[in-house]
């Protein structure tokens, strides 16, 4: 049997030429875009042609574009994503910055939305046609149907401006509390190793709205996707087994229906995860919050090519990883599945 370390290497291998495919893709679409980046970066307002040219120079503009790509592609197999015009600083020094407080807002809120759909779409599928079972339906149509930055701004504006429950909806921690000293770039994680509970309620509390923001915008899919698992394996052969076994009703329900409907949970676990790291640009400029969602669209709006890009590549590297880690997390749910 090959091992496992093998079968992961072999993915990721073959990952490689749609990594190649979207660093390609990105390039060439950001150089359709409207908008000249030597325009802009360009010191003043009223910068002349010969301003505009030399900063057209310095950005490597002045190529053609089969040139700049093959420099671009270059300089990424190095490990140079370039450097960001807007910050003066090489962009994979942002990103690093960056990804934990994204990762730690996802992490947290894909945690919710677990917590709140696997129940309700579990309890939804043992009684179906129940008021109950209405009431996940209605609740998964108007998940899929509020935008994120709508449900992020009705969150402030309820409990911030009106009951007063929560902070400031600006950043990651009160700007009167002193950050721990970074370890894991986690704010809570970095709280709890200093032992500072100051911060780290500071930090919960600073992280509730945009974490409960992006929960509900998973929540339909996750909850859907569990309820219609569900019932396709109380439906099976082995449950009515089960059941004519005299086995108690939470273990039918427990070890043999959940386990056999827990792949294609799974499956949309991972689709969500990744969807929520790009998909959270929104939730990051309602909330301040200071990861790379926020990052890349102020560079996008400012025609800063190396960001956008770094970005992209970024978010297709953790899709390929997190397929994988589906994978693998499908042979400990279920010996039967074999990963090639």
């Amino acid at each position: 049997m090959r091992s496992i370390a093998y079968r992961s290497a072999r993915r990721l291998a073959a990952a490689l030429p749609v990594l190649l495919g979207v660093l390609v893709f990105t390039f060439v679409l950001m150089r359709l875009l409207p908008g000249d980046p030597a325009v802009f970066f360009a010191s003043g307002p009223n910068s002349g042609e010969a301003e505009i040219q030399a900063m057209r120079e310095k950005l490597g503009l002045d190529r053609s574009l089969p040139e700049q790509l093959i420099l671009y592609l270059g300089d990424v197999a190095t490990g140079d994503l370039g450097t960001s015009m807007t910050t003066g600083r090489p962009v994979l020094d942002d990103l690093a910055e960056r990804l934990p407080a994204s990762l730690e807002l996802t992490v947290v809120a894909l945690v919710l939305a677990l917590a709140t759909a696997l129940p309700l779409g579990i309890l939804a599928a043992l009684m179906p046609g129940s008021v109950l079972d209405h009431v996940v339906r209605v609740v998964c149509t108007a998940g899929v149907a509020m935008p994120t930055f709508v449900s992020g701004l009705l969150l402030i504006f309820v409990f911030y401006y009106l009951l007063g429950w929560a902070p400031d909806p600006t950043g990651r921690i009160d700007v009167f509390l002193i950050a721990p000293p970074p370890v894991t770039g986690f704010l809570l994680i970095d709280a709890l190793l200093a032992g500072d509970m100051e911060v780290f309620r500071a930090a919960l509390g600073q992280l509730m709205l945009p974490a409960i923001t992006m929960a509900l915008f998973v929540l339909a899919p996750l909850a859907r996707m569990t309820r219609a698992s569900m019932l396709a394996a109380l439906g099976g052969d082995f449950v009515r087994t089960a059941r004519s076994l005299g086995l108690p009703g939470w273990k039918v329900v427990n070890v043999y229906a959940l386990r056999n409907a827990i792949l294609p949970v799974l499956t949309t676990t991972g689709i969500m995860f990744s969807t929520m790291l790009g998909a959270n640009v929104l939730v990051e400029k309602v909330f301040s919050w200071p990861g790379v969602g926020s990052y890349t669209l102020d560079a996008l709006l400012a025609s800063d090519y190396a960001p956008v890009q770094g970005f992209v590549l970024l978010m297709a590297g953790i899709f390929v990883v997190v397929n994988l880690m589906v994978d693998l997390a499908y042979g400990i749910a279920d010996p039967r599945v074999v990963i090639e």
